[in-house]
C-alpha cells in the first residue's frame, strides 16, 4: 500500500474507489505537471452522506459540516489518484475551494473548510498547507450541503 493511503488510515479514513462522472465532465484532468479536480460531494457509495451532506449549513450543524467536508477531500483525492496513478506522486497540495450551502446569516465557511483543510495536513505534512478559498453559495448540486475543489501539483518524476 501507498504511504499517503497508509497515512489517511491512519488519520481514521479509507480512500474510496474512484466513480464515474454523474455528468458530462471530467473528474480530474492533469496539465503539465498540475492535476485540477472537478467539485466533489460528501459522496459514499453515490449517496449524500448523513448527516450533514445535504442542506444547508448553519451555525448549528458547522462541526457535523467540517466532518462531511473530510469526505469530499478524500472523494477529490480519489479522482487525483486516478490520473495520477498514486497519491504517492503529490509534491504538494496548492489550493483548496470549499463552496458551502449556507443559511443567509452564515458566515463561517471557513471553518467549515479547516476540516479539510486540516486533515490534508494531517496526511501530508508540509506538503498539504495550501491556499484556499471557502465561499458561501445559495444552492449546490442534488441538494448536497458542500462541494469542494483541488489543485495539486505532481512530483517531476510522475509525469
Amino acid at each position: 500500500m501507498d504511504v499517503i493511503e497508509e497515512k489517511i488510515i491512519k488519520a481514521g479514513f479509507i480512500l474510496p474507489s474512484f466513480s464515474a462522472p454523474a455528468g458530462l465532465y471530467c473528474p480530474a484532468i492533469q496539465t503539465g505537471n498540475l492535476v485540477f479536480t472537478s467539485g466533489q460531494l460528501p459522496l459514499r457509495d453515490g449517496k449524500l452522506t448523513e448527516p450533514g451532506g445535504k442542506g444547508k449549513v448553519n451555525d448549528a450543524g458547522l462541526e457535523e459540516a467540517a466532518r462531511v467536508a473530510k469526505i469530499a477531500l478524500l472523494n477529490a483525492l480519489a479522482a487525483v489518484k486516478s490520473v495520477a496513478g498514486t497519491l504517492d506522486n503529490i509534491e504538494r497540495i496548492i489550493k483548496l475551494t470549499l463552496y458551502v450551502a449556507s443559511d443567509s446569516l452564515f458566515s463561517s465557511q471557513h471553518l467549515v473548510a479547516n476540516g479539510a483543510s486540516s486533515l490534508l495536513q494531517e496526511i501530508f505534512g508540509e506538503k498539504g498547507i495550501h491556499t484556499r478559498s471557502a465561499v458561501g453559495v445559495a444552492e449546490l448540486p442534488l441538494g448536497a450541503s458542500l462541494e469542494l475543489e483541488l489543485i495539486v501539483q505532481l512530483k517531476d518524476n510522475s509525469l
